[in-house]
């Protein structure tokens, strides 16, 4: 998971929040992960990201916020992939992404 994640967004800073690794762009977490023992999870499920998916990322919603991957399947790469690449997206957009940024000039 740190490889794919580190793949996609690789100027992120890697972090523990909440107890569990997070990755960070300009102050804003994109992603979280934690291991369990029947799965692993990503964590925030955005609605965005949701919608965008759909069908692909159904049967991997797990409550409100969560993605949750059985261990028994095999890992979803490409799907990983997107999803990191649309948080980090959907938080650059964000105005206070903008602001953060407009900061630093």
């Amino acid at each position: 998971m740190r490889a794919i994640i580190r793949r996609v967004i690789p100027n992120a800073t890697e972090g523990i929040s909440y107890q569990i690794p997070a990755y960070r762009l300009n102050d804003a977490s994109v992603i979280y992960l934690a291991g369990c023992a029947g799965h692993y999870s990503l964590y925030p499920a955005s609605e965005s990201v949701n919608i965008a998916l759909g069908e692909k990322i159904a049967p991997y919603l797990a409550g409100k916020g969560t993605y949750r991957f059985p261990l028994s399947e095999p890992v979803p790469v490409k799907l990983i992939e997107r999803i990191v690449r649309m948080r980090a997206n959907e938080l650059a957009a964000s105005p206070q992404a903008k602001a953060a940024a407009a900061k630093r000039r």
